[in-house]
């Protein structure tokens, strides 16, 4: 291109002929190679940073041997406040949503076993309860209403139908604490 002259000890000296929109153009392509052997994707991203920031606070900076070791240096700024915000979000350590196993439709093994203890402690204390006990769970599992248990088993009054059914549930309640 031209831009660029041998200098002294091997520093490269830029032309003073550039304008600003010219050397941040040169200036872009430089901090995207810099960004893209950082960080691979999101270079362009952080290159429009870098520029954005040279744009707002340092309108002054006119020249290449001023701007280019700044812009490199808010590269780094942007590329480490990026990294960092992908380690507070956690998506460094995401796991692709096809990678995860699909949830059962049916319950999860604790659940199966819960239930089969539950229902193991409940047959045991219903064989402990008295026969009346039994009779009555056994009508109101039958789906029968309390009229219709209490004309089965031929109860005088409601209430004493409904008296014993709570002594029962009571009672059911206390024996697995047992």
């Amino acid at each position: 291109m031209g831009l660029i002259v041998a200098g002294v000890w091997g520093r490269p000296q830029y032309n003073n002929c550039l304008e600003r929109s010219q050397i941040l153009v040169l200036l872009r392509e430089r901090i995207v190679r810099f960004a893209a052997s950082r960080v691979g994707e999101g270079a362009d991203d952080i290159a429009q940073e870098v520029l954005l920031v040279l744009h707002e606070k340092y309108p002054a900076l006119n020249q290449v041997e001023d701007l280019l070791p700044l812009s490199l240096q808010i590269a780094r700024f942007k590329i480490l406040a990026a990294r960092r915000k992908t380690v507070r979000r956690g998506e460094n350590t995401q796991v692709s949503v096809e990678d995860l196993p699909l949830a059962g439709e049916g319950p999860d093994p604790y659940e199966q076993v819960a239930r089969r203890e539950r229902l193991e402690q409940l047959e045991a204390a219903l064989k402990q309860l008295g026969d009346r006990c039994r009779e009555i769970f056994s009508l109101k599992l039958q789906g029968l209403s309390f009229i219709d248990i209490q004309q089965q088993m031929k109860v005088g009054s409601l209430n004493t139908l409904y008296t014993w059914d709570f002594r029962c549930r009571k009672e059911l309640q206390e024996r697995p604490r047992k």
